[in-house]
């Protein structure tokens, strides 16, 4: 965010002063330079006693509510910010960084239309002002516009080529988008411009991270954090580099760092419990997950951690399905946390309810390799060979560690499997047709070559084998 302060004492202010005593319009000169070059409460201090004078008029006067509003937005006071705003357009209508600041006010309440509409009034007077265009490309950004967004610090790079702010903005937006490429350009030449800019290092360090080039990320976080010693958010990214390569000391060293420099750091202490839980050691990871929940009781991502981490090491049941419960509650639509919730309704072998918690999981990720082998194994149980085979094979094609991880998580199966007889009957026996249709309807939800190609194996010249074989060739196209 941009703010704007402006000069002072303009030739009508100074005919004016000259029929005060010469300390006097000392005082108040003084006044108005500290207001201009002063900051926090040495500037409003300052600003405030220039205007109380009554010693100035028109764009003068405006110019000191102006500077106190950048002071007032500086320390948090957004609502007398946006007064002395208003009072500077009032007097001088004309006053472009007026609107910008007040916009800067009003963005920073959460009032983003505003925002855009006085920095967009800014511009119109303006239509040079790049601290403008990028300002609204920030709102445009918070309201998930990330086209308008882009366009916007464009624009602030195309009037100030140098405006390294505006690349990192930019960056950012093409990370919500995707783009990971065109952000890293960015974010490169953000730091080109600016090479003791921390926040692009850990901006490019994120996207690297996204990409899964995990040394150049750790690179940009270790420049970030000796740039800035204090960056808490770059010590606990760092931190998930350092997990996502095994390395789980290094990992909990810095989200103790992360920590130790924001105590409040909630997810600090749910990564750092997520390490633990990797290391084993499930009581430390609890406590963590805990302590997340203590300080924001509405973080649903510790709830599903401590479930799982209860779930999968023989910890209370009872307790992961409270907690699992509660993720879900605050996530409706987390099929992370859905699924593990089916889990933990396996391993207390409430298999119909397992099951729904699975479909609902899947139906919001078509994919979870989890759900897809939960489910499974839960229909084996239920003495389901057909749709549980289904969703076994449908699950290890999705991922084929997926038999390995149950059972790491306490849970071994036995899969029943099917061998397709070498030379089928010209006209199948009727019950097997019967078990096809079960089968295709597993099929259809699950929706993968490898489900579609063991249909077609069990169940050859049954009713649905020329629709598995035309999903087979359409998925195949897709590829």
């Amino acid at each position: 965010m941009h703010r704007s302060k402006m000069g002072l004492l303009g030739l009508t202010a100074l005919a004016a002063l000259a029929v005060f005593p010469p300390s006097a319009v000392a005082d108040v000169v003084s006044d108005a330079s500290a207001c201009e070059n002063q900051s926090d409460e040495i500037g409003i201090a300052a600003c405030s006693r220039a205007i109380a004078s009554r010693r100035y008029k028109g764009k003068d006067l405006a110019a000191l509510y102006l500077n106190r509003s950048a002071e007032y937005n500086k320390k948090g006071d957004f609502d007398r910010a946006i007064a002395d705003c208003n009072e500077a357009i009032r007097l001088d209508p004309k006053n472009a960084p007026a609107y910008n600041n007040r916009g800067n006010a009003y963005r920073a309440k959460g009032d983003r239309d505003h925002a855009i509409a006085d920095y967009s009034e800014a511009i119109r007077l303006n239509p040079k002002y790049a601290f403008a265009y990028y300002n609204r490309g920030n709102a445009y950004a918070d309201k998930g516009d990330r086209d308008r967004a882009i366009a916007d610090y464009s624009e602030a790079i195309r009037l100030d080529p140098k405006y390294a702010f505006a690349y990192n903005g930019r960056g950012n937006a093409y990370v919500d988008k995707g783009d990971r490429e065109r952000a890293i350009g960015d974010y490169t030449e953000a730091i080109r411009l600016d090479p003791k800019f921390a926040l692009a290092y850990y901006a490019r360090g994120t996207a690297y991270q996204a990409t899964r080039d995990l040394d150049r990320a750790i690179a940009d976080y270790d420049q970030a954090i000796r740039l800035d010693p204090k960056y808490a958010f770059a010590y606990n990214n760092r931190g998930n580099a350092h997990r996502a390569k095994g390395d789980l000391d290094r990992a909990i060293a810095d989200y103790d760092q992360a920590i130790r420099l924001d105590p409040k750091d909630v997810l600090a202490y749910n990564n750092r419990g997520n390490a633990w839980r990797d290391k084993g050691n499930r009581d430390r990871a609890i406590a963590d997950y805990s302590e997340a929940i203590r300080l924001d009781p509405k973080y649903a991502a510790a709830y599903n951690n401590r479930c799982w981490a209860r779930a999968t090491t023989g910890g209370d049941l009872q307790q992961a399905l409270a907690d699992c419960t509660e993720a879900v509650r605050l996530r409706p639509d987390d099929a992370s946390a859905i699924d593990s919730r089916g889990f933990v309704y396996l391993r207390l072998d409430r298999l119909d309810d397992a099951i729904a918690s699975y479909d609902a999981a899947l139906k919001i990720d078509p994919r979870m390799a989890e759900s897809m082998y939960g489910r499974g194994v839960a229909k084996l149980r239920k003495g389901d060979t057909v749709g549980g085979n289904a969703d076994i094979a449908a699950a290890k094609a999705a991922k084929t560690t997926i038999a390995d991880e149950f059972a790491k998580w306490g849970v071994k199966l036995e899969v029943v499997a099917a061998t397709p007889a070498a030379s089928p009957p010209a006209t199948p026996p009727a019950a097997d047709c019967a078990r096809a249709e079960t089968h295709w309807k597993s099929a259809e939800e699950i929706r993968t070559v490898a489900v579609y190609e063991d249909h077609l194996a069990r169940f050859p010249n049954c009713e649905f084998a020329g629709l598995a074989k035309a999903r087979i060739e359409a998925l195949k196209l897709k590829k």
